[in-house]
């Protein structure tokens, strides 16, 4: 009982700050994989929920501690505004949970002006999308290559 809750707990966290390590985990942990999923779903949306709230301030004390030196122009920041500019608020949040992590996608969206309901909503819509199937796809690869 207790080793299975430690399981799905270690999802859970590692889901909050890197998105494809909860299913890859929950794989290798033989949970089910609509759990592994639920799991990944709670993990990456607990980051969102906290982020959307209070990115702006984190990002403001952080900028204010550490003073960062950044460059404007990085082949990332291209492609970061190339993704915003097609495709908005969805396009990022989509592409959050493979490209980026949890906390990375939040705190970019809410940077870049993004709505907190409309950020919640895509990135719960991405969630559910990708928790499926890369936990079925890690699943399918877990039998095939150790459970023979």
């Amino acid at each position: 009982m207790f080793s299975n809750l430690m399981k799905y707990i270690i999802v859970y966290l590692i889901s909050m700050f890197k998105f494809i390590g909860g299913p890859a985990f929950g794989a290798a942990y033989d949970l089910n994989i609509l759990i592994t999923a639920g799991m990944t779903i709670l993990g990456m949306m607990t980051t969102v929920v906290i982020l959307s709230f209070f990115g702006i301030k984190l990002r403001k004390w952080m900028q204010g501690k550490y003073r960062f030196k950044r460059k404007v122009f990085s082949k990332r920041n291209r492609q970061i505004v190339k993704i915003w500019r097609g495709y908005g608020e969805f396009g990022v949040s989509f592409f959050t949970p493979i490209f980026f992590s949890p906390i990375i996608g939040t705190l970019l969206l809410t940077t870049l002006g993004g709505r907190r309901k409309r950020i919640i909503a895509y990135m719960l819509i991405s969630a559910i999308f990708w928790a499926l199937a890369i936990a079925s796809l890690s699943d399918f690869l877990i039998d095939a290559l150790f459970r023979l």
